[in-house]
C-alpha cells in the first residue's frame, strides 16, 4: 500500500471514529473467536444461500410481471406461440428465453431456495442433536424454528408465481386445505384468493408477500439470530481445554474472514454450476395453468413433500354435521403433522429443561451418543418426516418399483407408526453401545497391534492410553440432574401426578451408561487399571488461546 493511500485511509478512519466512536467495537468484532468445526458451516450455507436469493431475486423482480391479465403469447418459445396465458406466465417465459442471463438467474434462484431450506433443516438438526439449544440459547432456537417455517412458506409462494400448471396445482391444494378448515375455511379462501379460485388477485398478493413481507421478516430474524450468536458467543464441541468458560478457535480477522469469504464464493459457484448443468422447474414444458388440467407425476419442491405425503396417505374421513362438511381427510393431514413438527421443535428446549431440572448454562455441546434419548427422539422425528416425504412421491415410487399405488399407501399407513418406534429403539441402542465403547477405551486404552505371549502361554494384545485430546472428548459425558432423591423419598418437585410423570420422564431422558471410575486410561498392558486423567488447562487448547467468558455465554 502506498504512503498516500495509507494516509487517505488513516485520515478517513480517524474522521469516522471521531464522530461514530466505532474503533473499539470494530477491534472487539475482529478479535471474535470462532470454533473450527465442520458442522458450523451449515449455518453459513443457509446465510449465504439467502444472500444469493436476495441478489438473484432482485434481478428477476426487474422483469417479472405479477399480473393475471390474459395475453396471447408471441415470444421466442414457438411451441406456445398463440396460446392464451396470464401475463405472469408470459413474463416468466420472456425471462427464460428473451432476457440475457434470465434463465440462469431463474435456475440459480430456484436452486438457492432449495439449498436454503436444506441448510436450515440440517442446521436445526445439528443444534438439536448436540444440545446447542440449551440455556442461554432457547430464544435463538425459537428464532431458527420460525425461520424454518417462513423459509418453506416463502418457497411455496415463490414457485407459485409463474402461474404454470405445476404451481397452479400446488395453489389448488392450498385452496383445498383452506376450505377444509371448519366454519371459517370458505372465508379464508375468499380472503386469500379474492373470490373463486383461481381469481385475478392471487399472483399479485403472493408477489407482495414473496418479495417484501417474508424476506423482510427473514432478514430481521437472521439479524437477530446473528446478534444473539455474537453476544452469547459460539458453542463448541467437546475437546481438550474446551469449557463453559471459554471459546477455543480462530479469530474473526484474518482467519475466519478469509475462510468464510471463500466459503461464500464456493457456495455461489456450486449453485451456479448446478443451475448451468441441472435443469430445474422448466415451466415451458408444463404450460400455463388451467384449472381443468393436471399433469401426471406432479411433485412439489422437496421441503413441501411431507405435507403432500400426509395428504396422500390419510384415510378418507369426513363428516357432514348441520349442513357443514368437516373434511378431516384434508384438514388433519395438512395441519396436524405440520403443527406437531413446528410446535414440538419450538417447545423442546423448555420441555427438556423442565424434565431434567437442568438450568445451568451450557456452552460445550453434547456428543449425540451422550444424550441417547434425545438423539433417539430426533431420529424418530426424522423417520416420521421421511416416511411422509417419501409417500409424497408414491406414484413415482409405485411406477419405478412396479407395485400397486394403493400398496404404497397401505405400507406408508403402517410405517408412519412402526418406523419412528423402530428408529427410536435402534438409535438408543446404538448410542448406549457407543457409550460402552467409549468406556472401554477409557479403561483399557486403544489397541496397538502388538501381541505378547505371557509366561503361561497366553497371548494378549498390548494397549496404550488414549491421547489427552481423545480422553477429553470421551469423558465429556456429564451426569444429568435427577428429580427424585437418591434414597427414593419424594422431594417436593416429584410429588403429585405431574411430579411423578416428570420423574419418570427424567429417568428415561437421562438414561446413560455410567462413566468408569476415575475416567481412567489403560496402562499399556490391557489390564484396564484406571488412573486419574491428566489435568487440562484451557490455555493448552490452541496456540491462539481461549477467549475468556464474559458471563453471557456462547452462540449456537
Amino acid at each position: 500500500m502506498s504512503t498516500t493511500t495509507g494516509k487517505i485511509l488513516g485520515g478517513t478512519g480517524r474522521y469516522l471514529d471521531d464522530r461514530l466512536h466505532g474503533a473499539r467495537g470494530l477491534r472487539t468484532f475482529l478479535r471474535k473467536i470462532f470454533p473450527d468445526h465442520w458442522s458450523f458451516l451449515l449455518g453459513e450455507i443457509a446465510l449465504y444461500s439467502f444472500i444469493i436469493l436476495l441478489l438473484t431475486g432482485t434481478f428477476l423482480t426487474l422483469f417479472f410481471q405479477p399480473s393475471m391479465t390474459d395475453v396471447v403469447y408471441h415470444g421466442s418459445y414457438t411451441p406456445l406461440d398463440g396460446v392464451h396465458m396470464s401475463q405472469a406466465y408470459a413474463s416468466t417465459l420472456d425471462i427464460s428465453f428473451d432476457v440475457r442471463g434470465g434463465l440462469l438467474m431463474r435456475q440459480i434462484h430456484h436452486w438457492a431456495a432449495i439449498l436454503f431450506v436444506a441448510a436450515i433443516v440440517c442446521h436445526l438438526l445439528r443444534v438439536f442433536f448436540t444440545g446447542a439449544f440449551r440455556k442461554p440459547r432457547e430464544l435463538n432456537w425459537v428464532i431458527g424454528v420460525v425461520m424454518f417455517t417462513l423459509a418453506f412458506t416463502e418457497g411455496l409462494f415463490g414457485y407459485s408465481l409463474p402461474d404454470d400448471l405445476l404451481s397452479g396445482t400446488g395453489l389448488r391444494i392450498l385452496e383445498g386445505v383452506l376450505l377444509s378448515i371448519p366454519i371459517v375455511g370458505t372465508y379464508l379462501s375468499f380472503f386469500l384468493f379474492g373470490g373463486e379460485f383461481p381469481g385475478h388477485d392471487i399472483i399479485p398478493r403472493l408477489y407482495v408477500i414473496h418479495i417484501l413481507l417474508i424476506p423482510a421478516l427473514l432478514l430481521a430474524l437472521i439479524s437477530a439470530h446473528l446478534f444473539l450468536m455474537f453476544h452469547q458467543k459460539h458453542t463448541q464441541m467437546p475437546g481438550k481445554g474446551h469449557t463453559d468458560a471459554n471459546v477455543v478457535g480462530q479469530p474473526m480477522y484474518p482467519y475466519f474472514m478469509a475462510k468464510t469469504g471463500a466459503w461464500f464464493f464456493f457456495i455461489f459457484g456450486v449453485t451456479a454450476l448446478m443451475s448451468t448443468f441441472a435443469q430445474i422447474n422448466p415451466i415451458w414444458i408444463y404450460g400455463p395453468y388451467n384449472p381443468s388440467g393436471i399433469s401426471a407425476g406432479s411433485q412439489p419442491d422437496w421441503y413441501m413433500g411431507f405435507l403432500e405425503g400426509a395428504l396422500r396417505m390419510w384415510p378418507s374421513w369426513h363428516w357432514n354435521v348441520g349442513g357443514y362438511s368437516f373434511a378431516f381427510n384434508v384438514f388433519l393431514p395438512a395441519l396436524v403433522p405440520l403443527g406437531v413438527l413446528i410446535t414440538g421443535l419450538a417447545v423442546w428446549p423448555f420441555l427438556e429443561q423442565w424434565i431434567t431440572g437442568d438450568r445451568r448454562e451450557h456452552h460445550v455441546n453434547d456428543r449425540p451418543r451422550n444424550a441417547p434419548t434425545r438423539t433417539a427422539l430426533g431420529m424418530a422425528g426424522v423417520t416420521f418426516y421421511g416416511i411422509m416425504w417419501l409417500e409424497g412421491a408414491n406414484d413415482i415410487v409405485s411406477r419405478f418399483l412396479n407395485i400397486s399405488l394403493y400398496l404404497t399407501t397401505e405400507i406408508a399407513r403402517y410405517a408412519i407408526f412402526i418406523g419412528p418406534v423402530v428408529a427410536y429403539w435402534v438409535t438408543k441402542r446404538i448410542c448406549l453401545g457407543l457409550q460402552r465403547k467409549d468406556n472401554h477405551l477409557l479403561e483399557h486404552g486403544v489397541e496397538t497391534g502388538i501381541i505378547r505371549q505371557l509366561p503361561n502361554g497366553e497371548y494378549v494384545e498390548l494397549t496404550k492410553p488414549v491421547s489427552e485430546e481423545m480422553r477429553a472428548v470421551l469423558a465429556s459425558r456429564a451426569e444429568r440432574p435427577q428429580i427424585e432423591a437418591p434414597d427414593g423419598d419424594d422431594v417436593p418437585a416429584a410429588r403429585g401426578p405431574v411430579g411423578k410423570l416428570r420423574g419418570s420422564l427424567n429417568r428415561v431422558l437421562t438414561e446413560n451408561i455410567p462413566l468408569p471410575h476415575g475416567n481412567g486410561h489403560g496402562n499399556g498392558h490391557g489390564n484396564g487399571h484406571a488412573a486419574e486423567p491428566t489435568a487440562v488447562t484451557a490455555g493448552d487448547a490452541h496456540p491462539d488461546g481461549p477467549e475468556p467468558a464474559d458471563g453471557d455465554g456462547a452462540g449456537a
